[in-house]
């Protein structure tokens, strides 16, 4: 005697699928990148001396006259800034509201940890500096909470 069973979860779209694997692989970039836009930030912030010509100029002043290691703290500040708007930008499409969150918030931290480091350069304040890495702190929780929520084993069950 055989008894035929149907199994009761839902198949995933294959398109929904991929879309949530670019996702989960967008949230690791940005991760990945905002560690490495941290690290160089604490060195810019602890070992580097702006020049007095640079204070009060904008992120192209930065990138074109400013200290080598703040010249590539600006420039992956902007990759991130264009990562995090994709990854947004692909949790809307995806239509999860969790996601959707995380990445809004994850990327509001980054604009935000960037004016704060337009602050920082421009007048030296230790609050901008604080500002900077609390909210990059944010958005370091928010990437990986993305990646949490996408992983394999969150999904089954």
């Amino acid at each position: 005697m055989s008894v035929k069973m149907k199994s009761t979860v839902p198949r995933a779209h294959p398109a929904a699928t991929a879309g949530l694997a670019r996702l989960r692989r967008g949230s690791l970039a940005v991760l990945v990148l905002l560690v490495a836009e941290y690290s160089i930030g604490m060195y810019v912030n602890i070992y580097v001396t702006v020049p007095r010509a640079d204070h009060s100029g904008g992120l192209d002043r930065a990138i074109a006259n400013g200290p080598a290691s703040l010249s590539v703290h600006a420039v992956i500040g902007l990759l991130l800034g264009l990562g995090a708007l994709a990854v947004a930008a692909q949790s809307i499409l995806i239509r999860r509201w969790g996601l959707i969150a995380l990445s809004v918030i994850g990327l509001l931290a980054m604009i935000f940890a960037s004016v704060a480091g337009t602050g920082f350069t421009s007048t030296g304040d230790d609050s901008a500096s604080m500002t900077m890495s609390v909210l990059t702190g944010v958005a370091v929780l928010c990437y990986a909470a993305n990646l949490y929520v996408l992983s394999p084993i969150a999904r089954v069950g």
